[in-house]
C-alpha cells in the first residue's frame, strides 16, 4: 500500500476546558476616565463599558501564563494577541486589583454568613429566657436594625 491510497482518518481535536462564554462579560459602569483593557466605550450610553471577549478571554489566558511567564513578557503577549497596548505595570495593576476585589469579597461573604448565625443565636435566646415577651423581642430588634430611629437630624 502506497502513500497515496492510505486514508487519514478522522480527527476529533479535544474541546478546550475552561471556555468562557461571550454571555458571561457583562457591561460595568465607567468610574474613571481611563477604559480599562477588555473594554470599550458604549456608543449608545457614555456612563457604560461595553465588554470585549476576545481581549477579556486573552486576560484570563495571560493570568494563566504569569505563573511561568514574566508582567513584561505577557503583556506583550497580551499586545500580539489583542492589538490593544498594555504595559507590564499596567497588566500589575489590574492582576492585583482584581486579586483585592475578590479577597474584599469573599471576606465580607463571610462576615455576612457570620453576622446572619450570630443573630440566629441571639433571637433563639431572646426567645427561650425567662419573662421574655413577644413585644418586648420585637421592639429590641426593631431599634438595633434603625428601624425605630427617625430620619430627621434633630
Amino acid at each position: 500500500m502506497t502513500e497515496a491510497n492510505r486514508s487519514t482518518g478522522k480527527w476529533i481535536l479535544p474541546q478546550p476546558k475552561n471556555v468562557i462564554a461571550d454571555e458571561d462579560f457583562i457591561p460595568i459602569p465607567k468610574i474613571a476616565r481611563t477604559i480599562p483593557f477588555g473594554y470599550e466605550q458604549d456608543p449608545d450610553d457614555p456612563d457604560m463599558l461595553k465588554p470585549i471577549p476576545r481581549e477579556l478571554r486573552a486576560l484570563e489566558k495571560a493570568k494563566e501564563y504569569l505563573k511561568q511567564y514574566s508582567y513584561r513578557e505577557v503583556s506583550n503577549w497580551l499586545v500580539t494577541q489583542t492589538g490593544r497596548y498594555i504595559s507590564h505595570m499596567g497588566l500589575k495593576k489590574r492582576i492585583d486589583s482584581e486579586q483585592s476585589n475578590k479577597r474584599r469579597t469573599s471576606t465580607l461573604r463571610e462576615w455576612a454568613r457570620r453576622y446572619k448565625t450570630a443573630i440566629e443565636k441571639a433571637q433563639a435566646i431572646e426567645e427561650t429566657r425567662l419573662g421574655a415577651r413577644k413585644s418586648q423581642i420585637s421592639s429590641e430588634y426593631a431599634d438595633d436594625t434603625g428601624a425605630g430611629e427617625s430620619s430627621t437630624g434633630g
